[in-house]
């Protein structure tokens, strides 16, 4: 590495001890929003060796920036542009192919690197000076990575199963997608408020938006194909910190009795309890789980550490009676393809966002929070100011950066017929 390059990174880490040094909430989240995006980037270049070569090119290709919200007043304008450059794509021919091969990563020799990498350089997210040979090199890897990141992949640089999916998606598809995605865009573009929550199904991501600023992010998990989670515009009115968990009559039909005819133990292995209608606790003994009966008595989980909501769950008003809530089952934000709940949606580091909403909430400071999580006493906070909160169904997007977003039509809401279900298989 060049004296100049340690400069430069120096510089930047410089940046960054500043920013997150600003005083003010909003603004602190801003910053550390911005510091993120900024740290990844720093990251990438590093890893990429971007430095050398066609360095001063290169630059030119940025990565999604987090402090940029999915929804905004000027989101239909960025994807009326973004259509336009599509439409401009569609009319050159699109992009190639990628061939199936054995997972492709840096080191890699290939004949199906070269159109991997016309098909990254289509797309804008390869320099077009980055040449045109077979070999795996660190541009194709940035570019890569690059493409991940806008298609809400895990970013590691290497061409696997997803990837390749979301490469091999045709241009027209792409387009077709946008388009669609203008319409709603249109009717949720409007007046959201200076500060709001914002679920993106599809990206299976919450956004904590303030000024115009996504402040933090939280993967999230949503709702399977078969019991998607639903459109929402409601607010955000309390938090239970330590919360029962009453079993729907749906889950109790459809998971909860297979599971006792499969495994006897499994209620009283997670902490569940049962009660009739007169509110008197039965043993799972008293109840024929080779029959409708269970349905007609209530399941109610004990706070702790395996209760299915967490530490916390997040209230608004909803017709479908769903809600935000931590879960114990960590590993599921890891994954690429997050629909694995009933309806309801889970979030990853819920205590941040949760810190964020009661900021003007009496008597509850982050270091309140923390306790009564610790100490495990069933609590509730009212949110001062109602917040309101939007679950939308966005699969393609574009910020004020120019950088394109897509996500998979996970409910086939998009409309776009066999070629995309094709694409999906």
């Amino acid at each position: 590495m060049t004296k100049s390059s340690d400069h430069s990174h120096s510089s930047r880490r410089a940046f960054l001890r500043t920013a997150a040094a600003v005083g003010g909430t909003a603004l602190a989240g801003r910053a550390l929003a911005q510091d993120a995006a900024l740290q990844a980037l720093i990251d990438q270049n590093q890893s990429s060796d971007f430095g050398q070569g066609f360095d001063s090119g290169s630059r030119t290709i940025q990565m999604p920036k987090a402090s940029l919200p999915t929804l905004s007043p000027a989101t239909v304008q960025h994807i009326e542009q973004a259509i336009v450059q599509f439409e401009g794509i569609v009319a050159k021919g699109g992009w190639p192919e990628i061939a199936q091969a054995e997972r492709l990563r840096l080191g890699s020799r290939h004949p199906a690197v070269t159109a991997l990498r016309q098909r990254l350089t289509v797309a804008g997210d390869l320099d077009a000076n980055a040449g045109a040979s077979d070999i795996y090199d660190s541009y194709v890897e940035a570019g890569v990575r690059r493409f991940q990141a806008r298609h809400g992949l895990t970013v590691d640089g290497i061409v696997r199963e997803q990837t390749l999916k979301a490469l091999n998606v045709p241009a027209p598809v792409r387009l077709a997608q946008l388009r669609t995605n203008l319409v709603r865009l249109r009717s949720l573009s409007g007046n959201l408020g200076s500060r709001f929550v914002v679920c993106n199904i599809p990206a299976a991501r919450i956004e904590a938006i303030e000024g115009g600023v996504a402040v933090s992010r939280h993967t999230a998990v949503a709702g399977k194909p078969d019991r998607p989670s639903p459109d929402i515009n409601s607010k955000i009115v309390e938090i239970n910190f330590n919360p029962y968990w009453t079993v729907p009559v749906s889950i109790v039909r459809r998971d909860l009795i297979p599971k006792m005819q499969a495994e006897p133990d499994y209620l009283g292995n997670n902490k569940i309890r049962i009660f009739d209608m007169k509110g008197e606790e039965l043993t799972p003994s008293q109840i024929n789980w080779y029959s409708e009966e269970a349905v007609n008595y209530r399941f109610k989980q004990d706070p702790g550490d395996l209760n299915s909501l967490g530490s916390m769950r997040i209230n608004f008003p909803s017709k479908d009676g769903v809600y935000m809530h931590d879960t114990p089952a960590k590993g599921l934000f890891g994954e690429d393809m997050r629909f694995h709940s009933s309806g309801c949606v889970r979030v990853q580091n819920v205590r941040e966002l949760v810190n964020w909403l009661l900021v003007e909430t009496p008597n509850w400071s982050r270091q309140e929070i923390d306790a009564v999580v610790k100490g495990g006493e069933r609590k509730d906070a009212k949110v001062l100011r109602p917040v309101p909160l939007y679950w939308v169904y966005v699969t393609a997007w574009a910020t004020p950066d120019g950088i394109i977003q897509f996500r998979e039509d996970i409910y086939n809401r998009d409309g776009l017929g066999p070629v995309a279900a094709t694409k999906r298989s």
